[in-house]
């Protein structure tokens, strides 16, 4: 009989570090697994890293913009300097991830768990019980079922590239490709974005990520809307990719074709069916504590319980929820109303709360303030032209609904939205407050009306 604990968590990434401290920190016998590195997506393969990367990018756009405005000479993205900047970070995270499980008395383990009943589960060969188990595994890439799919580089793959090719392919239109073409096309590839949809990052507003647009077209990226990509065949030391589009097909030459067309949760090799936990179609079935519907022992988070958004602060928050009930029973369940999404685009791209159709499907009443707003102070002295706004404010109330942003600083100023949002401020009270001069907060008033 292998060793027992109060909490086992599968994962290592925000989550499963949240959940694990906190319950560990009511004095229960926790430990985590993981197969891969300790850190999780966020740190070690995602927004953390892809980060790193576009601040070198934002330094060169910047200063191309500000060519002939005060800045001379040619800037350049380096890759592989680039790169190491990046493991600067990315490198040390794995052993200070489990330096802080050690140092709580949170048992680490590494290999693939694998379920083996209502309450016990495997790592390789040794057996361990558990009495709460936390499911925070993660997402991975869906699986497209075209041929040739083994070709495609996912995302953890092209933040690890030592060079980068000079024609890259992504196939899909979401954050990943909307983020990594950018970066690919600064650092100087020829970039294609092949997108089933109708339009780039359809989680965004359709008119700002119009806005957008214009920095694809600036950056010279093709961007093929309404494209099924149907096969990918190496050729050489590169790929060919063959595709539909509405009255022709055609094919593409790349050396690089990355996978940017959608996550799901990584549950495929858990055994979830031993341990009696119920799901469908790649999802777990939870209930409002994100809890298993079959298996009361059973909670999930982040990620891996795909209930709110699939953002780094919704694991954390999720996580909160589950060691409360863990600890507590169950009486908390998450909250997301109010939680703010942006793509780093450059300029970034930034979203919170309901957009129009969201704001009618309820019935609500409401004011639309919207403009393009390339006059504006804070866009010339970015020289950025591409800048605006869309805020919906509640008519009688004065709440505000949403807000969706394009342009510099917006990554940041929709933070103030979302604290609106979630805490019940109102457009007057964010009207009324004086925020520092000249700043992209300053703008917020003028957004307002």
């Amino acid at each position: 009989m292998g060793k027992n604990y109060d909490l086992i968590v599968i994962g290592s990434g925000t989550a499963a570090m949240v959940g694990a401290m906190r319950v560990r920190a009511a004095g229960r016998t926790v430990a985590v697994v993981d197969f891969r590195p300790y850190g999780g997506t966020c740190a070690l393969r995602g927004c953390d890293p892809k980060k790193m990367m576009i601040s070198g990018a934002s330094a060169v756009d910047h200063a191309v913009r500000m060519c002939g405005k005060g800045v001379a000479g040619d800037v350049r993205i380096a890759w592989s300097d680039l790169m190491a900047f990046k493991r600067g970070f990315t490198d040390p995270v794995p052993d200070k991830h489990e330096a802080r499980y050690e140092e709580k008395g949170i048992d680490t383990y590494h290999g693939r768990a694998r379920l083996t009943g209502p309450n016990s589960l495997e790592i390789d060969e040794e057996r361990l019980t558990f009495e709460n188990l936390l499911i925070a595994a993660g997402a991975e890439p869906v699986t497209l079922g075209i041929r040739g799919e083994q070709h495609l580089v996912t995302n953890e793959g092209f933040l690890e590239l030592d060079r980068l090719p000079r024609r890259v392919i992504l196939v899909g239109g979401g954050y990943i490709a909307a983020e990594f073409s950018h970066l690919a096309a600064r650092a100087g590839a020829e970039v294609t974005i092949l997108q089933r949809g109708d339009r780039l990052l359809p989680q965004f507003d359709a008119d700002v990520v119009g806005w957008l647009m214009d920095s694809f077209r600036r950056l010279g990226v093709d961007v093929r809307l309404e494209t099924t990509v149907e096969r990918i065949e190496a050729e050489g030391d590169g790929f060919k990719v063959h595709a539909r589009a509405p009255g022709e097909t055609f094919s593409i030459d790349a050396d690089l074709v990355i996978h940017a067309a959608g996550r799901r949760p990584a549950l495929a090799d858990l055994g979830l069916d031993a341990a009696g936990i119920e799901h469908d179609d790649g999802r777990l079935a939870l209930n409002g504590y994100l809890q298993s519907v079959s298996n009361p022992a059973v909670y999930a988070a982040g990620d891996a319980a795909e209930v709110g958004p699939p953002l780094t602060p919704v694991s954390s928050h999720d996580a909160k929820v589950v060691a409360a009930n863990i600890l507590n029973g169950n009486a908390e369940r998450p909250n997301y109303l109010g939680v703010p999404s942006v793509a780093f685009t450059l300029p970034p791209i930034a979203r919170v709360g309901m957009t129009e159709r969201q704001a009618k499907d309820e019935g609500l009443h409401y004011r639309v303030q919207s403009r393009k707003a390339s006059d504006w102070f804070t866009s010339r002295a970015a020289a950025e032209p591409v800048y605006g706004f869309k805020v919906l404010v509640e008519d009688g109330t004065e709440r505000v609904l949403g807000a969706h942003l394009v342009g510099p600083n917006v990554d940041e100023v929709i933070n103030l939205f979302a604290l609106a949002i979630r805490h019940g401020l109102t457009a007057d009270d964010l009207k009324a407050t004086m925020f520092a001069y000249p700043t992209g907060a300053s703008d917020i008033g003028s957004m307002l009306g």
